[in-house]
């Protein structure tokens, strides 16, 4: 009798991709022991899969630990949580979601231009404390203004789409892309140097990973070359800016305003000085929770994690669509 395979989930990932799993695999499911690392690693001996969002470090220690381990399935597009290079030395398949999200991803970011651009959320508080001051929360326009999107990937493509629709001006900075490339072509965006991005863009959106070139990115420095009446959102990864450098410069006017969806440390202390700032926005790495984009990342995640254990090829995966060990 062949003895049935094991997944664990060491985050709170649920959906009908999961239940599927369950008819075919043995699935052990802890949504905290993301949280101790001696722990994931005790537990991951034995297992033939594991799947994790964001919280659960993949080290280079759980691969040693993790001998049955075939693949990783991250239900998301980011793997900066991952140690990729260790986990192609073991053999084991990597798999992500790089489009499942990425519609959310980006209306929100629009949803974050929009509050920024009028004022939503000030002007919310103020209604219902009690206020009727309308002079008080002029907003403008997006027609006319120029977006600087960082990164046109799959998410900053869908940002370009929608800017354009709203008529705005779209620049782009992505070292990846040449002027012919579909994502260029189609949204209407101008690839520009990274300083003309900067010193052009009424609003600025990062679509960027998180390594070693863009970790801390954005600081005092850059600050002092974007316009003091620009306005920030960052829905990518928190340390791809300085906090502390933010802050300051919202506070002295080298800013207008800033959108963070993602920070540095996750969940932020709750004195963050961030959080006392009117000309801020924040949300709690909610731009890819829509009951959509975690259906369908929970079920492609799902269908590869099967593959790969079914000895089929994945069809999303970073490192080798099967197994090498």
């Amino acid at each position: 009798m062949t003895e049935i395979k094991q997944i664990l989930i060491s985050e709170d990932i649920t959906g009908s991709g999961i239940e599927k799993l369950k008819a075919k695999y043995k699935i052990i499911t802890e949504p905290d022991l993301w949280k101790s690392l001696s722990q994931l690693e005790e537990r991951i001996q034995g297992m033939g899969g594991l799947i994790v969002r964001n919280q659960t470090k993949v080290t280079a220690s759980l691969f040693i630990k993790a001998k049955e381990l075939q693949v990783i399935g991250r239900a998301g597009v980011g793997y900066d949580n991952i140690d990729v290079n260790a986990g192609s030395k073991s053999g084991v398949v990597i798999c992500y979601c790089p489009e499942e999200n990425a519609v959310s991803v980006a209306e929100h970011v629009f949803a974050l231009i929009l509050a920024l651009a009028r004022k939503i959320t000030w002007a919310d508080r103020s209604v219902k404390g009690g206020e009727w001051d309308r002079k008080k929360y002029y907003g403008f326009e997006l027609q006319g203004k120029t977006l600087g999107i960082l990164g046109l990937g799959r998410i900053g493509a869908r940002v370009a789409l929608r800017a354009k629709a709203f008529g705005m001006h779209i620049l782009a900075y992505d070292t990846y892309l040449s002027n012919t490339h579909l994502h260029v072509t189609e949204s209407g965006a101008l690839l520009v140097p990274l300083g003309m991005l900067l010193a052009e863009s009424d609003f600025l959106t990062i679509h960027l990973p998180l390594n070693d070139e863009t970790y801390r990115m954005f600081n005092a420095e850059t600050f002092q070359k974007m316009k003091s009446t620009a306005f920030l959102v960052n829905t990518s990864r928190g340390e791809v800016l300085v906090e502390e450098d933010l802050i300051e410069a919202l506070k002295n006017g080298k800013l207008a305003g800033a959108a963070l969806d993602v920070r540095q440390m996750e969940p932020p202390p709750p004195k963050n000085p961030l959080h006392a700032l009117d000309n801020v926005i924040l949300t709690p790495h909610t731009a890819g929770l829509t009951y959509e984009a975690q259906e369908k990342v929970v079920n492609a995640i799902a269908e590869d994690v099967d593959r790969v254990l079914s000895g089929q090829p994945a069809l999303r995966y970073l490192n080798f669509p099967l197994p090498k060990r």
